[in-house]
């Protein structure tokens, strides 16, 4: 039986389903990481932990965990999720602050950025991704028609936002602060909000982001090291340089499922940040050619998804958790093909890291909830939103 269809929308078509391209899609990916961050990891899991199959496990029980979340959400809907909004962003806040205390936090590779959960470790900072989209897309769906007044429709948004940032720069997490701040600009984008606001917005963040990165001597020495990592490989470079020997080491066709030889104590992060140089090496560019291909079908869909939502909320997610898998695969492999400097952001689904892999897989269960309901909110064309037929009269929603 079809849903109810929220007030003002048109009711939801019979036939609800999966979106089984979507599904497929983020199956494969999650499929090729579990293979991959054994591959990436069983020499040193096996030399360090005297255990090969350590990282496998924990990456395991993340995906099952969060297969269960997929679900979850896709019993929920979009509804269900809706009304969750509010609840996970305090949750995340709360644990935003809670990492920052001594021995509640873990530190690790410098920074203190994980609670401990016995078989799995929490990074409050990738649920604080999901919760941004979930807090956005439930705020400006109830604010349609003032979404363009500064106090109203942008000024509270960006203030949320940029508590969540700052909470991640506390735990040395810029990473993270980025892909929060392009969520903010594309979904206020979406919903309709004025360019001038966010264009305003983007120029004083500017000189906020420069600060962060030359008043912070490491990050500083990033960027020198990105600039000219070979003149740097003894010392930040040499993450880098590995990643791109490993890189044509793989040519086209690579070396080979398992007989990469750049995770063999040559690239730190192996099977965490740097696990595209491990496909592009084990694998070649065709191996890279298929991640891109998987995760420019998950664009194809939520972007279907968010144009065929029944309503408000559901574009906006949609859009949301679309930008924020996207952007990220993107960014991922841009620091691995060295085009951009290190930034510590996981490759979405495949990545080592149970944090990341549960509430993305959640995510997805929400986006395949959006997919399967009909209704066309952006197509309509009579809501305050972003489309070539302008705005909606006021009232509208």
């Amino acid at each position: 039986m079809a849903r109810p269809a929220a007030s003002g929308a048109p009711p939801a078509r019979a036939g609800w389903g999966l979106d089984p391209l979507l599904l497929l899609a983020v199956l494969l990916l999650t499929a090729l990481g579990l293979v991959m961050v054994y591959s990436a990891s069983a020499v040193k899991a096996g030399t360090e932990l005297h255990d090969q199959f350590y990282f496998l496990k924990r990456q395991l029980v993340a995906a099952g965990i969060g297969m269960g979340l997929l679900v979850l959400a896709l019993r929920l809907g979009a509804r269900g999720a809706e009304k969750l909004a509010y609840p996970v962003l305090g949750l995340t806040f709360l644990t935003m602050v809670l990492v920052l205390v001594p021995g509640v936090g873990r530190m690790a590779g410098g920074a203190r950025r994980w609670i401990n959960l016995g078989v799995v470790g929490f990074q409050p900072a990738e649920l604080a991704k999901v919760a941004l989209v979930l807090y956005l897309a439930r705020s400006l769906a109830r604010k349609q028609d003032k979404v363009k007044l500064f106090s109203i429709g942008f000024l509270p948004h960006l203030l949320v936002t940029a508590l969540l940032m700052a909470l991640c720069l506390l735990q040395r997490d810029f990473g993270t602060a980025v892909v929060l701040g392009l969520l903010l600009f594309a979904l206020l984008f979406a919903a309709g909000a004025k360019l001038g606001y966010l264009l305003a917005a983007g120029l004083l963040a500017l000189p906020v982001a420069w600060k962060a990165i030359t008043g912070t001597p490491y990050r500083m020495q990033r960027i020198q090291a990105f600039l000219d990592p070979f003149q740097h490989r003894e010392g930040l470079g040499w993450q880098m340089v590995e990643s791109l020997l490993g890189i044509g080491n793989g040519g086209w066709l690579g070396q080979g499922l398992g007989q990469g030889k750049a995770k063999l104590f040559y690239l730190p992060a192996a099977h965490t940040d740097f696990i595209g140089a491990v496909v592009a090496e084990e694998l070649g560019l065709l191996g890279i050619g298929l991640l891109l291909l998987l995760y420019a079908v998950i664009a194809w869909r939520g972007l279907r998804a968010a144009w065929r939502a029944p309503d408000a909320f559901g574009c906006y997610a949609a859009v949301g958790i679309t930008v924020l898998v996207s952007a990220q695969a993107l960014i991922n492999l841009a620091v691995v093909f060295v085009l951009l400097p290190t930034k510590g952001l996981t490759l979405p689904f495949v990545s080592y890291g149970g944090s990341s892999l549960m509430t993305l897989l959640g995510a997805t269960g929400l986006l395949l909830a959006v997919s399967g309901g009909r209704g066309g909110f952006l197509s309509r064309g009579t809501q305050a939103v972003r489309v070539g037929r302008g705005l909606a009269p006021e009232g509208a929603r």
